[in-house]
């Protein structure tokens, strides 16, 4: 099974690929789209439904995944990314309806790095030991890389009931834990 994971942007927007064969996860690709942050925000709608579409077409995915939205402290930043992330599901959802899988920013860091306060370079760290990647032409791409990986790992858990849902209290404790022998903190 395959999944697309993207991590919503206006401007810029991160995807990754992943590949569930049995237990074992496998890293198939990721990248970025670019929106041209110089045109108004209403003209890149028609290239952020463009990019998604081609996207899906180009590696046809089992299931997508997303990151959902965040608080941020600019209400115009925050209407751009609701705008731009509808615009991609608009362009996912008539293939993919009912194979679109939402996750919080927390709970992919927590999944992923063990807690779900760990910053950015926490995150790549885990993903440079569980897949020996390095070089993201961004934190959106990595963003990605971890939601992608945060899908495969809850796939078919209680963590994708409906909200109003019970959930139990032991989760796990991520993928960090599982890889804290392999992770080597650098010596000062």
């Amino acid at each position: 099974m395959i999944v697309l994971a993207i991590d919503p942007g206006s401007v810029t927007a991160g995807y990754a690929l992943l590949q569930k064969e049995g237990r074992k996860i496998h890293y198939v690709a990721s990248g970025i789209l670019k929106f041209n942050g110089q045109t108004e925000f209403l003209h890149r709608i028609k290239s952020i439904y463009d990019q998604t579409l081609e996207l899906i077409e180009k590696h046809q995915p089992d299931e997508v995944a997303l990151e959902s939205l965040i608080f941020v402290k600019s209400p115009d930043a925050l209407i751009k990314l609701a705008q731009s992330r509808g615009t991609m599901l608009a362009a996912i959802s008539q293939k993919y309806h009912e194979k679109i899988f939402e996750y919080s920013p927390n709970l992919v860091k927590s999944t992923v790095a063990g807690h779900g306060h760990a910053d950015k370079e926490g995150i790549q760290k885990v993903l440079l030991q569980y897949f020996g990647l390095t070089n993201f032409k961004t934190h959106d791409e990595s963003d990605a890389v971890a939601i992608a990986l945060c899908h495969l790992l809850n796939r078919g858990s209680i963590i994708q009931m409906p909200a109003k849902s019970k959930r139990t209290k032991n989760m796990g404790n991520g993928l960090a834990s599982a890889l804290a022998h392999k992770i080597k903190e650098p010596t000062a």
